[in-house]
C-alpha cells in the first residue's frame, strides 16, 4: 500500500512570470509555480530538511512572485516518482525540483512529455532541453571533517555510515579517508552500507555496531540524527550531514556539513522568471557558500580547528584538491599519480576506495 504524500501550497503574491528560453516566448501569468519532490519529509533532519531550508529561503526571497508546492515522501524510486511529477506538471508548476538521485529516470521521462515546463534534477547527470541538474560538492566538506577525524580519534579507526554505493557517496568516503590519512597515515576506514537513505532505527544499530568494532568516530551519508545521538550515549565522537545536527549530540558532534540549497534555487527560480534559464549542470562548493561547515565543538583544539581551516580554505582558494594524486586504492595499486588532479567526469564517475578503506 503507497501512503499519498502530504501537499503544503505556500501562496505568494503576484508578478509577472516567464518561461526559459528555450523557446524564447515569455508565457505571462499572474505568478510562477514551482513545485517540490521530496524524497522524504523535512523532519529527516538531514537531505529533505536542507532541501526544504532552501525552499523556504526561495520563498522570503521572491514569495511575491512565486507559488509552492512541496510534495513529501516521494521516495527514492519507483512509480510513485513518475506520478509525483507528472501530477506537478498538470497542476501548472512551470518549475519543478526533483530532489534525489533517483528521480532521474522519471525526470527524464516527465520532461519529455511536458516540454514548456522546466525541470531540475539534484545530483543526476542527465540532461534534456527542459531538464538540468544541480549538484554540490559535498566531498569538501568531507575533506574539512575527515581532517579533524585524523587528530582526533585515539584508536585511528573511523566509521562510516553509508547509503546508496553511487559515486556522489563514494566520493564521500574516499575524500573522508584521504584526509584522515593525511593526518595519521595508519588511520583505517570501517564502512556499513546500509541501503537506505532515511531509517533512523538502522542508522543507529549500525553506528553501535561500529563503536563495537573499536571506532571511535563516526560520520554518515544517511540523513536521520541518529548517529549522532549513539555517539551522545557512547561518548564517542561524531559529524552531523547535510544539517546542523550539534543539538542532537552537543558533546559527540564535532561540526557539521550543511548542504545550502537556498543560493542555488533562487537563482534558478529567478532565471525562469526573467526568461533567461538553460539547461545546465552547476556542481559547487565551499567557495560557492552551497557546501557550509558549522561551527567547531568547543572541544576541537585551537591547532585541530586551525588544521581543519587551512583544508577549507584551500579548497575554497582552488590551492587543495584532496583528491591530488599520489593516491593508492584499497589493493595497493595507483589510483592517481603524483601531481595528478582527476577531472569532475573521474569524480563523478568514481567507484573505487582508496587506501584505508575497509568495506
Amino acid at each position: 500500500m503507497t501512503m499519498l504524500p502530504r501537499r503544503t501550497i505556500l501562496k505568494g503574491g503576484i508578478a509577472l512570470a516567464a518561461m526559459p528560453a528555450l523557446s524564447g516566448i515569455a508565457l505571462g501569468q499572474e505568478k510562477l509555480k514551482v513545485g517540490f519532490a521530496y524524497l522524504a519529509v523535512p523532519g529527516d533532519y538531514g537531505w529533505t530538511y536542507a532541501h526544504d531550508q532552501g525552499a523556504n529561503d526561495l520563498i522570503k526571497a521572491l514569495g511575491d512572485k512565486i507559488e509552492v508546492t512541496k510534495v513529501e515522501n516521494v521516495g527514492e524510486s519507483g512509480p510513485n516518482v513518475e506520478r509525483v511529477l507528472r501530477e506537478l506538471a498538470q497542476q501548472g508548476n512551470k518549475l519543478i525540483f526533483a530532489t534525489t538521485f533517483g528521480h532521474m529516470e522519471a525526470a527524464v521521462k516527465v520532461s519529455a512529455e511536458f516540454p514548456d515546463v522546466i525541470f531540475e534534477h539534484c545530483t543526476g547527470f542527465k540532461t534534456a532541453p527542459n531538464l538540468g541538474t544541480y549538484n554540490a560538492r559535498f566531498y569538501e566538506g568531507r575533506a574539512v571533517i575527515g581532517t579533524i577525524a585524523g587528530h582526533m580519534s585515539k584508536a585511528g579507526v573511523g566509521g562510516y555510515l553509508a547509503s546508496f554505493p553511487i559515486p556522489e557517496v563514494v566520493m564521500g568516503i574516499d575524500a573522508f579517508c584521504l584526509a584522515a590519512r593525511k593526518v595519521n597515515p595508519n588511520f583505517t576506514l570501517k564502512v556499513i552500507w546500509l541501503n537506505t537513505w532515511f531509517d533512523p532505527a538502522k542508522e543507529a544499530d549500525a553506528a553501535r555496531a561500529l563503536l563495537d568494532q573499536g571506532v571511535d568516530v563516526i560520520t554518515q551519508h544517511t540523513d536521520s540524527p541518529a548517529p549522532v545521538q549513539v555517539c551522545e550515549e557512547r561518548g564517542a565522537i561524531c559529524f552531523g550531514q547535510a544539517s546542523d545536527m550539534a543539538s542532537f549530540g552537543p558533546n559527540a558532534c564535532l561540526t557539521s556539513i550543511v548542504d545550502n540549497w537556498g543560493p542555488h534555487y533562487i537563482r534558478a527560480t529567478q532565471a525562469v522568471l526573467d526568461g533567461t534559464w538553460v539547461s545546465a549542470q552547476p556542481w559547487e562548493g565551499l567557495k560557492e557558500g552551497v557546501v557550509l561547515v558549522t561551527p567547531y565543538n568547543a572541544k576541537v583544539p585551537a591547532e585541530v580547528a586551525a588544521a581543519a581551516d587551512a583544508v577549507k580554505q584551500g579548497q575554497i582558494d582552488g590551492s587543495l584538491h584532496i583528491f591530488t594524486g599520489p593516491i593508492k586504492d584499497k589493493d595497493g595499486n595507483e589510483m592517481v599519480a603524483a601531481g595528478q588532479t582527476p577531472d569532475d567526469g573521474f569524480l563523478l564517475g568514481l567507484q573505487t576506495y582508496v587506501e584505508g578503506v575497509q568495506a
